[in-house]
C-alpha cells in the first residue's frame, strides 16, 4: 500500500480509502438499501481487512443510512481495537439528517449540530477529515468557512474538505480562507471514473495549482466497470439494477471495458483491477474510495494497489476514454500551447 499526503498537509493516508456507503442500509433507510444492508459483524470483517492490507484511510458521511454508517464504523473500531491515531477517519455534512428546515446545508447552526452528532456516533473526540457533502447555493461561503475553522481551532475537526463543488466556487473559498485567515479546504471529494472524465476539464487543473487532495467517489462508476455489465448484460444482482447512478455515457463506457478486459486477461485480473489501476496511476489522485459487499470483492479491488499498467497500457485506456474537445480548451491549447517550458539553448 502507497500513502500520499492530504493535500498539502503533512498526514499521509492510503491511496485506497474504505468507503462505508454499503453499511447499514435497511428497509427503512429507503434507497440506502439497494446500495449495501451490511450489519456490525459484516462491518468488522470489511473494516478488519482493509487494515490489515495497509488501508489507514475510512470514509463515511452522516447521511448515509441516516446515521447508522458511522455509528457501524465507529463501534467497529472499538471491536478490533484499533488505536485512534492508527486511522483517519473522514465524514461529511450537508444532507437532509431531519424534517426541519435547518437540517441540512452548509450553515453554521447545521454544521455545528451535525459534528456533535458524528462524534457521537463515531465514538470519537475528533474527526480527522471534515466535508461538505454539497453545493448550498443559500449560504454564504465565509459563513461555512467560519464554522469550520471554529471547528479546527476547538480540535474537533483537524482537517477540512468538499465534495461535489464546481470549480469556480472551490477558487473562491480559497481566496475567502486566505484574506481571513481561516483554515482552507485541503481536499476535494469528486466522481471520477475512466468513463467520466468530466473533472479534468475544470477541476483538475485547480487541484494541481492549489496542491488539493483528490479522493476519487465511485471509481468503478457505481460497479458499470465491474466487469459484469456490457450493452447486452444487465445483472439482477448489481446496484446499477436498481441505483442506476452516476450518470455515464454507455457507448464510451462499454469502449473502456472491452479495452480493459483486454489488458486484464493480458495481467490474469479483473476488468475492475484495471479501472482501479489506470485511476491509481493518475497523478492528480490521492485516493480513490472503494465500497465492497463482500471481502472477497474487497480483495479484489485492494490488489489493484498492486497493478502496475505499461506505458503502453495506460495511453491505449486514455485514448479510449479521451474526452471529446470542449470550449475553452481547444482554444487554450491553441493559444497558449506554445507558452509551455521548452529547453532553453544559449546563443553562441
Amino acid at each position: 500500500m502507497k500513502y500520499n499526503q492530504l493535500g498539502r498537509t503533512g498526514l499521509f493516508v492510503s491511496e485506497i480509502c474504505l468507503g462505508t456507503m454499503t453499511f447499514g442500509g435497511s428497509a427503512e433507510a429507503g434507497f440506502w438499501k439497494a446500495i449495501g444492508e451490511l450489519q456490525q459483524d459484516e462491518v468488522d470483517a470489511i473494516v478488519g481487512r482493509a487494515l490489515a492490507a495497509g488501508v489507514n484511510f475510512i470514509d463515511t458521511a452522516d447521511v448515509y443510512s441516516f446515521g447508522a454508517s458511522e455509528r457501524l464504523l465507529g463501534q467497529s473500531l472499538k471491536n478490533l481495537g484499533v488505536a485512534r491515531k492508527d486511522v483517519v477517519v473522514a465524514t461529511k455534512t450537508f444532507g437532509e439528517m431531519g424534517p426541519g428546515p435547518n437540517d441540512r446545508g452548509a450553515s453554521r447552526g447545521h454544521i455545528m449540530d451535525s459534528v456533535q452528532a458524528s462524534l457521537e456516533r463515531l465514538q470519537t473526540d475528533h474527526i480527522d477529515l471534515y466535508q461538505i457533502h454539497g453545493t448550498d447555493t443559500v449560504t454564504p461561503i465565509d459563513e461555512t468557512l467560519r464554522a469550520l475553522d471554529d471547528l479546527q481551532r476547538q480540535g474537533l475537526v483537524r482537517y477540512f474538505g468538499v465534495s461535489n463543488w464546481a470549480a469556480w466556487k472551490i477558487a473562491k473559498a480559497l481566496g475567502v480562507s486566505e484574506a481571513k485567515g481561516y483554515g482552507r479546504f485541503e481536499t476535494l471529494q469528486a466522481y471520477y471514473s475512466i468513463a467520466g472524465r468530466d473533472l479534468e476539464r475544470e477541476l483538475v487543473p485547480l487541484i494541481d495549482e492549489e496542491k488539493l487532495g483528490l479522493m476519487v467517489w465511485s471509481p468503478l462508476a457505481g460497479g458499470l466497470l465491474s466487469g459484469k455489465y456490457g450493452p447486452e448484460t444487465t445483472p439482477n444482482d448489481g446496484r446499477r439494477a436498481t441505483f442506476d447512478f452516476p450518470p455515464v455515457n454507455r457507448d464510451r463506457a462499454w469502449a473502456c471495458v472491452d479495452a480493459m478486459r483486454a489488458i486484464g486477461e493480458a495481467h490474469g485480473v479483473s476488468v475492475a483491477r484495471v479501472a482501479l489501476a489506470w485511476l491509481l496511476h493518475k497523478p492528480h489522485v490521492m485516493s480513490i474510495i472503494i465500497g465492497a459487499k463482500t471481502v472477497a470483492q474487497l480483495d479484489d479491488n485492494l490488489a489493484a494497489a498492486d497493478l502496475t499498467l505499461t506505458a503502453e497500457e495506460i495511453a491505449k485506456l486514455d485514448e479510449v476514454s479521451a474526452l471529446p474537445s470542449e470550449y475553452p480548451g481547444w482554444m487554450l491549447e491553441r493559444q497558449g500551447g506554445h507558452r509551455r517550458p521548452k529547453p532553453f539553448t544559449a546563443a553562441k
